[in-house]
Parts: structure tokens; C-alpha cells; sequence
């Protein structure tokens, strides 16, 4: 029969505690040595268990950063996306961590973009946002970034209000409405020195929010107010439009609409032979809802304010897009691969998945992108010196940019 106590709980514990530490001659003394030395250990095993799960480059395979589209046709911007992820995983990813792109459209009710934009916080674990997509679901978006304290990157609503409510967490690498509305005035009204300017704009939220800041910017500085015409009345009679636009004699045209809306009516001052210097906002020129063909009627008469594109970095863009689509990338593609890129270097400078980093990262960066210079003020809007540019292609142009002659046929 064995000789071990009967308060041994468990045998083979009970032979390692009656042999080591009842017959031990430190006694008792042996037995609390043992149990506080059992206890730091299980707490150094817990604290390192739990220490290791935290830590996203143990568990993780890969870093996701989540893309939100107006809606699943938008390939363009996942285009200019991917091929960011993609040059980043070339290079090492972050210490062999591998970048992740997590694809969400919008399309649906009301309410869809924010629903996505959680699936995208809590669902997939995404590192930080980037959002391409209209003022109202950039709201959505910006409001679920803020409550998780995600960083979101806005790489196409030109909305100012989405950084008037100090939000750190939202940044945007587009000149916003009020940016661009300030670039437009000056070259209008103070270079060229256009008095007869005619505005056309359409009633949905963004084409109203980018002439009202234009508006209001004429305003404010005193100029004679623009003769201004809403599109939707006239959707149906274009060539109306058109002729009130000749009588007025007008020395320019400024248009604050959807892209199809704008592919309209130039095509309808080319069929009544006006030719006068024709300016937009940038969200003229999404190649999502427009073709190669329709893009291209734009060449050599829109002007758009825009930072200098004019780097190497644009080029070597170019080729690489094109050889992998097959087609030139456009005004999307571009803001969606610096949007993207901005997101991939903050991380890597950060090191890590603490949101609080990344975005003191982001907000420190000087990067030179395909669209210029981009950095960030105190608020997340992009600094910088938009000047008006010539369209080709769909994108700005660095040479040649002198406004046409007024000239009617």
C-alpha cells in the first residue's frame, strides 16, 4: 500500500509534492516556495499568451485595408487600389507581413455605406479605410471611422464639411469644393478677367454643394454674380440652354454637374458651334461613368483645378496601369492608388496596428504621389497650390495650358 498522504489530490502531483517537498527539509516553507513559483509561472503564461494574441504581426497573415465604392462598377478605383497593394507586397509588405485589399461597394438603401463600413471595422479588422464615393455616403463612412477611431482617407468627395467637424481620424487627398471653388475664381475672374460667366449645375448633392462654394466665393469677393442655370431644368431641352447661353454673350462656362450631365452639354455647345473656355470641378472627370471615347471629348477645352502631376512617379504609374488593365488609368484610378499608398506608408511608419499611430503618421506625411504633393493640414484636407490645368485624357496636363481664344461659329 503506498505510503503517500491521502490529502494528495492528484497522484502524479501528489509524488513529486510528497517526495520534494514533504520530505524536503525546507518543510513547509518548501511547499509555499513551490506553489508561489507555480503561480508566477501560470502568470507569465497568461500575460505572454494574452500579450501574443494582441499583437496583430503574430496572429495576423495579412495587414487589411478596407476600400469603400459608390457602387460594384466602379473598377477604376479598385484598379488604382489594387496596384498600390500590390507595388507594397513587392517590396516586402511590412516586415513580410503581406498588405490586404478588402473590396465593400455601397450600392443599395440609404444606410448601406455605414453598414459596410462597420462590417469592414469589426468584421474584417481592417487597419485603416479608404472611401470612393459621394458626400452624403463619405458622412456615413466618416461618422463610423469616429466612433471605432479608424483613420479614413477620402480619395474623391470634394465635400469641405466632412473635416469642418475636427474628426482626426479623416483625411482627404482631394482638393476639396472650396479649394477648388478659390483656383477657379482666381484664374476666371482675376487672371482672365472674365466678367460674362455662366455656372450650370446639377440638383444632386454634390454638383449643389460645389457650386454653392463657388458662388459663394464670387460672393464674398464682390464680383458681379455669375448668370447661373440649373441643368435639371433643362435636361430635356438642351438646345434651349445652349442659345440662352449665346445670347449672353458669355466669356466663359462653369460646370458643376454629374459626369453625364456635363458629357451633354458639351456635346450640345459642339453641335451649336460655341466655343468658349469651358471650367469644371474634378468629379467631372470619373472614368467609372464615363468611356475612354466620352472622356475624350473634353481634351483641349476643360479646365480643372489640380496639383502638379507632372512627376515621375505619374508616369511610371501610367505604364504599369496600363499594362496590367490595358486601358490609361484616369481622375479615380490616380486618387485611388495615392489614396491607397498614403494609407500603406503611414502604417509602415507607424509599425503596427495602433490606430493612434497610424493617423499621427498620416498626418505627418510629405509623399509624392501620382496627383503631386500630398500633406495635410490641421483639419485632413490636402495642402497645396491647386492651379486651373487643360484636360487630356481625362487628366491634367502641365504644358500648353493657355485658355483658347473666345471664338463663336
Amino acid at each position: 500500500m503506498s505510503n503517500l498522504p491521502e490529502t494528495t489530490p492528484y497522484p502524479p502531483m501528489g509524488g513529486f509534492y510528497y517526495r520534494f517537498l514533504i520530505k524536503s527539509p525546507l518543510g513547509d516553507l518548501g511547499v509555499k516556495m513551490f506553489y508561489v513559483c507555480l503561480t508566477l509561472i501560470l502568470l507569465e503564461i497568461i500575460i505572454t499568451g494574452k500579450a501574443v494574441s494582441q499583437n496583430p504581426e503574430n496572429h495576423a497573415r495579412t495587414i487589411k485595408i478596407g476600400l469603400l465604392v459608390q457602387d460594384s462598377t466602379y473598377t477604376s478605383a479598385l484598379h488604382g487600389a489594387e496596384m498600390a497593394i500590390k507595388n507594397a507586397n513587392e517590396k516586402g509588405g511590412l516586415r513580410g507581413q503581406k498588405f490586404q485589399l478588402v473590396f465593400r461597394s455601397m450600392e443599395g438603401p440609404w444606410g448601406t455605406g455605414s453598414k459596410q463600413a462597420v462590417n469592414l471595422i469589426f468584421d474584417e479588422k481592417v487597419w485603416a479605410l479608404i472611401g470612393f464615393h459621394d458626400g452624403r455616403n463619405a458622412h456615413l463612412v466618416e461618422q463610423a471611422a469616429t466612433k471605432s477611431t479608424v483613420v479614413l482617407i477620402s480619395a474623391w468627395s470634394g465635400d469641405p464639411t466632412l473635416s469642418q467637424a475636427f474628426v482626426p481620424w479623416f483625411f482627404n487627398c482631394v482638393p476639396n469644393d472650396r479649394q477648388q471653388a478659390l483656383s477657379l475664381f482666381e484664374d476666371i475672374y482675376n487672371k482672365h478677367k472674365f466678367r460674362n460667366i455662366v455656372v450650370i449645375s446639377g440638383k444632386d448633392y454634390d454638383s449643389r454643394l460645389a457650386a454653392d462654394n463657388f458662388m459663394k466665393t464670387v460672393k464674398t469677393s464682390g464680383k458681379q454674380d455669375p448668370l447661373h442655370f440649373s441643368y435639371d431644368e433643362y435636361n430635356q431641352h438642351l438646345n434651349l440652354l445652349t442659345d440662352k447661353i449665346a445670347r449672353a454673350d458669355a466669356n466663359c462656362i462653369v460646370l458643376f454637374c454629374k459626369p453625364s450631365a456635363s458629357k451633354e452639354i458639351v456635346n450640345q455647345l459642339k453641335i451649336k458651334k460655341i466655343k468658349i473656355p469651358l471650367y469644371g470641378s474634378l468629379m467631372i472627370l470619373d472614368e467609372n461613368e464615363l468611356t475612354a471615347r466620352e472622356i475624350q471629348e473634353y481634351d483641349n477645352i476643360l479646365f480643372v483645378p489640380s496639383g502638379d502631376w507632372s512627376g515621375p512617379e505619374n508616369l511610371l504609374f501610367f505604364k504599369e496601369y496600363h499594362k496590367t488593365y490595358n486601358k490609361m488609368p484616369g481622375m479615380a484610378a490616380s486618387f485611388a492608388y495615392d489614396g491607397t499608398n498614403l494609407l500603406i506608408e503611414a502604417i509602415k511608419t507607424a509599425g503596427t496596428n495602433d490606430r493612434e499611430m497610424i493617423q499621427k503618421s498620416l498626418k505627418q506625411i510629405r509623399y509624392k504621389g501620382t496627383t503631386g504633393l500630398i500633406q495635410f493640414d490641421d483639419k485632413g484636407n490636402r495642402m497645396g497650390k491647386f492651379e486651373i490645368m487643360k484636360t487630356m485624357n481625362g487628366l491634367p496636363t502641365t504644358g500648353g495650358n493657355k485658355i483658347p481664344r473666345l471664338r463663336s461659329e
